[in-house]
């Protein structure tokens, strides 16, 4: 298992690295306009200009700009904001909860949601209750982020006053931007869970199970789900990430100041270093489920554990 964790980890490596200098050479070369003229201002002089350029190194090579980045990186520093002036990792940190906390909630609904839906799905196969949740999920599935977002806010926030139109770190503040953000994701995993629930279901040890006289509930819980999870945990590394990226447009709709408005925020006033600290730490995070998705992979499976 250690070997398993090491091998894992040391290809993590690379793969940071290589997310580092894509975002940094993207930055530099396909964004329009002047760094140093969007930082001085429309009215700015070119003595100015000049000056800001020296002062954040672009008046270097991108090889030495790129190495002094990867020298700052490595000591923890991503920087400061063109705009505020302020650290980017105090930026980071202070919406980091707000992305955390939605994130979060969201990751319990989809788990839950897509689980009760699958193995119900699956134990009542082609009843009418089968019918009806594949039939929700496909709708379910199909709806924009944006469109359903704004759908809820305006039939619980506006027309009921049940929920706050902006969200915020509460439990009611919570509800739409959950409810927005993980439905598809439920639907999807609720089909995936169907899916593998029926090949479990119409195996042989399953109707030895039945024989030896276990209850359905054992059947269901003790030995059909805990093979269907082999699955599940492989997709719920990747849904941390989805989650994180789709949290850019919750967020926006909803008024939360998370990660996913920094950022938006940061690309409107062209602010570099915020959109490349947040983007950098986004990947890793997404690189970072992953990873622990693998191991929890090899837990739940223990052959993996054998390769």
């Amino acid at each position: 298992m250690v070997n398993y964790i090491l091998r894992r980890v040391l290809i993590a490596i690379p793969l940071v690295l290589a997310l580092v200098t894509i975002v940094f050479v993207l930055l530099r070369t396909l964004v329009p306009g002047d760094p140093a003229t969007i930082l001085a201002g429309e009215t700015a002089t070119l003595a100015r200009i000049e000056e800001i350029r020296i002062q954040q190194g672009l008046d270097k090579p991108l090889p030495v700009q790129f190495g002094i980045y990867l020298l700052h990186l490595v000591q923890g520093d991503l920087g400061r904001s063109s705009i505020t002036y302020q650290p980017v990792t105090d930026r980071i940190r202070v919406a980091l909860p707000v992305t955390l906390a939605l994130t979060s909630t969201t990751f319990v609904y989809i788990m839950l949601l897509g689980l009760l839906i699958g193995v119900a799905a699956a134990y009542w196969q082609d009843t009418w209750l089968d019918n009806l949740l594949r039939v929700v999920s496909v709708f379910s599935g199909s709806m924009p982020t944006f469109w359903f977002g704004l759908m809820l806010m305006l039939l619980f926030a506006v027309a009921l006053g049940w929920l706050p139109v902006i969200s915020d770190l509460s439990l009611r503040g919570l509800v739409l931007p959950t409810l927005t953000l993980g439905t598809g994701a439920a639907a999807g995993l609720g089909r995936l869970v169907r899916a593998n629930m029926l090949d479990v279901l119409s195996s042989d040890y399953i109707r030895a199970a039945r024989a030896k006289g276990a209850s359905e509930v054992s059947v269901v819980l003790n030995h059909a789900l805990r093979n269907v999870l082999i699955p599940v945990v492989t997709i719920a590394g990747f849904t941390i990430g989805d989650l994180l990226g789709g949290a850019v447009v919750t967020e926006s709709i909803f008024g939360m100041g998370g990660l996913g408005t920094l950022a938006i925020n940061a690309i409107h006033t062209r602010d570099y270093s915020v959109i490349q600290g947040d983007v950098l730490f986004i990947c890793v995070v997404y690189l970072t489920c992953n990873l622990l998705a693998d191991v929890a992979y090899a837990f739940v499976d223990p052959r993996i554990r054998l390769q």
